[in-house]
């Protein structure tokens, strides 16, 4: 007998309290392993690079490596993957015009989505459209009329000129979503649909749509970990009421850590960033005579493609002092790398948890639907291989 959404927040719930010294932690902070002189301690400092990097790559061996410590993890999910219908076979194929504008796997993500949103004749609010691709996929492959609300204008200008010229039923609302004005664009005889909107922008969604009364809604939240205020504010009840208390932003994150679409250059150039930024602490902290770890902002992918000595006098001048001349620049991206060994051993504890931490937020919204008087479903519109962020709330106001 399948388990009520208030069932699965719960076991949820428990896993992740009873594990939390094993989650809620931040690795770069550490320069020995939180968990010497137990038996994971030990099983993680007997791996060596090769089987860390293997461990990585497979998440179905990575939960069998560490199955006697933990349990209560599985690697399956407790929402089902829904597969497509004989009726969706009869759906046409993209037409050159549409795949022609839309890059990697976006197509087959919104062709997955529309295929496991509720049917319904009703209008449809597209939320957080970007150029409307979801939309106008819509108004294509289901003869249905969308409005698409976005802020960007640029964004707005381009998908209405696509509409118009393809002549869809699509008409785009230029509009902040997180300002109070974006309610009166909710209207209970609606379908109001969001594929990947990010922390506050699906939240506010939630919040809107149950004030108005919209009848059909399915999201696939995104980025949990977006948000304006340093902590979560949960949304149910349970969640309200668990012993986790308030998540950072930054334990938020790990909930979307999971990456299978990065193709080798974006993977190569991750694996530079962490390496020069632990670099960057072991030279600072060894000048500064400092122990505490200083984080730094987010930089632009092209830095990773130079020299480590110019990343490393950008991030000095973020703290504000100077690299003194003829430092040994070798010598600290081989104590980097050590550092990165010993996070990425930190990091497969913690990756074990990301699956149950994502559940847990999305059951949250569910059970925040349910409160409001939806009948709700979360289902996996899509497989994961296509995008890690594959969990879908459908929920209905009868």
């Amino acid at each position: 007998m399948s388990l009520s959404l208030s069932e699965q927040f719960l076991h949820s719930d428990a896993v992740l309290t009873r594990y939390q010294q094993f989650w809620r932690f931040s690795p770069f902070h550490f320069t020995t392993l939180p968990w010497s002189g137990t038996g994971l301690g030990r099983r993680l400092q007997l791996l060596q690079p090769a089987k860390t990097e293997q461990l990585e790559q497979d998440e179905a061996q990575r939960y069998h490596y560490f199955a006697e410590f933990f349990p209560e993890l599985t690697q399956s999910s407790p929402f089902a993957l829904v597969v497509a219908d004989s009726k969706d076979a009869a759906l046409p194929e993209p037409p050159f015009w549409f795949s022609r504008d839309i890059k990697g796997r976006k197509l087959e993500q919104i062709q997955a989505f529309a295929r496991q949103m509720q049917h319904s004749d009703l209008p449809v609010l597209e939320w957080c459209a970007g150029k409307g691709h979801l939309g106008r996929w819509l108004c294509f492959s289901h003869k249905r009329t969308v409005q698409s609300l976005e802020w960007q204008q640029a964004l707005c200008l381009d998908g209405q000129h696509q509409a118009e010229k393809l002549q869809l039923p699509q008409h785009f609302i230029q509009a902040d979503v997180l300002k109070p004005e974006s309610a009166t664009y909710l209207q209970a005889s609606q379908q109001a649909v969001a594929l990947h909107a990010c922390g506050d922008l699906h939240i506010r969604l939630l919040q809107q749509a149950t004030q108005a009364g919209t009848r059909h809604l399915d999201l696939v939240p995104c980025c949990y970990h977006l948000i304006a205020s340093e902590q979560y504010q949960a949304l149910s009840s349970l969640a309200q009421q668990s012993q986790l208390g308030q998540l950072s932003r930054d334990e938020l994150k790990l909930a979307v850590q999971a990456q299978v679409t990065a193709g080798e250059r974006v993977a190569r150039l991750r694996h530079t960033e962490v390496l020069w930024r632990l670099a960057y602490q072991e030279l600072y902290q060894a000048m500064q005579g400092i122990k505490d770890y200083r984080p730094l902002s987010s930089v632009a992918k092209h830095w990773f493609s130079g020299e480590f000595s110019a990343f490393a006098h950008w991030a000095a001048a973020q703290h504000q002092w100077q690299i003194p001349a003829g430092t040994n620049w070798e010598h600290y991206l081989q104590l980097g790398q050590q550092r990165q060994e010993l996070v990425q051993k930190m990091q497969l504890v913690r990756s074990l948890f990301r699956p149950v931490l994502e559940q847990w937020l999305v059951l949250d919204r569910a059970l925040y639907l349910q409160q409001q008087g939806y009948q709700v479903q979360v289902k996996q519109f899509c497989d994961y291989q296509l995008t890690p962020r594959n969990l879908m709330i459908s929920a209905c106001k009868s």
